[in-house]
C-alpha cells in the first residue's frame, strides 16, 4: 500500500510498501489495509499511524483533510497542514505547542481587528454628532 500526504506546498509523506494505517475522522478509529475498498472521508484533527514493510511505525499529524482509498491500494491524504514524526510523544508535543501558538495569534488578530472596529464606529458616531449639531444650528 502506498500513503502520500499533500499540503499545497509540498509532498510530505510519499511511502509505498505499507502494511496498515490508522487514522481517525469524526465517526472514530478507523484501519486501511492494502485490498481495502474505495474510501473517502473528512479529517478534522487526526494523527495519522503508518506501519511500513520493515515494521517501523510513522506518525502524521494532520488538521483538516481529505483521507481518500484509491484502487491499487492508494491512500492519498490532501490537508492544509501536517506534522510529521516517529515518535508520537515528541510529535503530540510539537503539535500542541505549535496549536497553542497558532491560538495565541488569533487571539491577537481577533483582538486587533476589534480594536480596529470599534476606532471606526466611534469615529462614525463622532461624524454623525458633529453632522447633527450642524443640522441644529442651520448649517
Amino acid at each position: 500500500m502506498r500513503l502520500r500526504i499533500i499540503t499545497p506546498l509540498e509532498v510530505l509523506v510519499d511511502e509505498p510498501g505499507l502494511r496498515a494505517l490508522q487514522a481517525e475522522d469524526a465517526s472514530g478509529s478507523f484501519g486501511v489495509l492494502p485490498g481495502h475498498a474505495r474510501f473517502l472521508t473528512s479529517l478534522a484533527f487526526s494523527i495519522l499511524r503508518f506501519e511500513r514493510g520493515d515494521g517501523t511505525v510513522g506518525y502524521c499529524a494532520v488538521r483538516r483533510g481529505i483521507l481518500q482509498v484509491n484502487p491499487g491500494d492508494e491512500v492519498l491524504v490532501a490537508t492544509r497542514e501536517a506534522v510529521v514524526g516517529t515518535d508520537l510523544a515528541r510529535l503530540t508535543d510539537d503539535v500542541l505547542a505549535g496549536m497553542a501558538a497558532e491560538r495565541d495569534l488569533e487571539r491577537t488578530e481577533r483582538a486587533e481587528a476589534m480594536r480596529l472596529e470599534l476606532g471606526a464606529i466611534r469615529q462614525i458616531i463622532r461624524r454623525m454628532r458633529g453632522d447633527a449639531s450642524r443640522t441644529e444650528r442651520g448649517l
